[in-house]
C-alpha cells in the first residue's frame, strides 16, 4: 500500500512495459471478435510529469523524455507507442497502462482495472467517469484473477499483471498469479512485468514457470546495464504466456530500440522461450 507509481511514471521500465502492451493489444485488434483486458495493478492511469512526485525523481527524463526528444522515424518499431503517448498529452502527461489500453479499445471491447490503494482507485475511477467500456475495482489485483476471470463479455483478451514488488515473495506470488490467470482464462494472453536487479531471482522465477505445467511462455528482457548490483533496477522483463502470432518478432526490434536508453551503451535486449508451445 506504500507504493506510488507517480514517482516512476515514464521511466525506462514504463516505456518497456507499454511498448509491449501496445503490441499485444494491436494483435488482439487484428480479429473482429471482442476482447477484454484485465489490468490488475492499474495505478491512477495518467501522470502529471510536472507534478511534485515525478519532478522529485525525474526518472521520466531518461525514459520517455529521451524517446520523445530523439524520435525522428515516424515508422520505426516504437512509433505506435509514441503516437499514443503524444495523443495522451506527453510530455506534460504520461499515460499509464489503463489509459493506453483504453485508447486502443474498439466499441465492442472492454477494460477492467483493479487498484487497491484507496486514493489511487478514486483517481482512476474519476479518469474514466462516463466511459462505459472501462470499469474500476478497488480491490487486490491477485485476488481479482480468481474473481474476475474468465471475463463475462469476451472469450479472448489480455491479463496484465504489474505488481509493485514491495514484498520479498513477489516473484512467487507473481508466478502463482500467472498460473491462476492462465488456467481460468485459457484463451487469453497473460503478460507479467518483473524487475531485473540481478539474475538469480529472475532465473528462479522462470524455473518455477517451467515446472508449472503451462505451455507456450516467452520472456522479453531489457537491461540498461549488466544486472550485477542487486540494489539497483538494472533492467526489467515481461513474461508472456500464450503470446500472439508474430509477437516475439515484433518485440525484439522494439526492445533493441529501447537499449539506447542505456546511460553507458551497455543495454541489451533478449527474448527467451521459457516453455515450448
Amino acid at each position: 500500500m506504500n507504493y506510488r507509481h507517480a514517482y516512476h511514471a515514464g521511466n525506462f521500465a514504463d516505456c518497456m512495459k507499454h511498448v509491449l502492451l501496445v503490441l499485444l493489444v494491436q494483435a488482439l485488434r487484428r480479429k473482429p471478435a471482442p476482447f477484454s483486458i484485465l489490468d490488475t495493478h492499474a495505478g491512477i492511469g495518467r501522470y502529471d510529469l510536472s507534478g511534485d512526485s515525478a519532478s522529485r525523481t525525474g526518472e521520466w527524463r531518461s525514459g520517455i523524455g529521451r524517446l520523445l526528444d530523439s524520435a525522428t522515424t515516424p515508422d520505426g518499431p516504437l512509433a505506435p507507442y509514441l503516437n499514443l503517448v503524444r495523443q495522451a498529452g506527453a510530455p506534460a502527461f504520461y499515460p499509464g497502462s489503463p489509459q493506453i489500453a483504453a485508447m486502443m479499445l474498439r466499441p465492442q471491447d472492454r477494460l477492467v482495472c483493479c487498484e487497491l490503494h484507496p486514493e489511487d482507485s478514486r483517481t482512476l475511477r474519476a479518469l474514466f467517469a462516463g466511459n462505459s467500456q472501462v470499469s474500476v475495482h478497488a480491490r487486490d489485483g491477485y485476488a481479482a484473477l480468481g474473481a474476475l476471470l474468465p471475463p463475462r463479455d469476451a472469450r479472448r483478451g489480455l491479463v496484465l499483471i504489474d505488481p509493485p514488488f514491495e514484498q520479498p515473495d513477489e516473484f512467487q506470488r507473481l508466478a502463482a498469479g500467472i498460473v491462476t490467470a492462465h488456467r481460468r482464462f485459457a484463451n487469453g494472453i497473460v503478460a507479467a512485468w518483473y524487475p531485473i536487479k540481478h539474475r538469480a531471482p529472475v532465473r528462479a522465477f522462470h524455473d518455477s514457470l517451467r515446472d508449472s505445467g503451462l505451455r507456450d511462455i516467452i520472456a522479453v528482457d531489457l537491461t540498461l546495464r549488466p544486472p550485477l548490483d542487486p540494489s539497483r533496477l538494472n533492467g526489467c522483463g515481461m513474461l508472456v504466456a500464450g503470446p500472439p502470432f508474430g509477437f516475439a518478432e515484433q518485440a525484439l526490434p522494439a526492445m533493441r530500440a529501447l537499449t539506447h536508453l542505456s546511460p553507458d551503451g551497455t543495454g541489451e535486449a533478449a527474448i527467451t522461450r521459457i516453455v515450448e508451445e
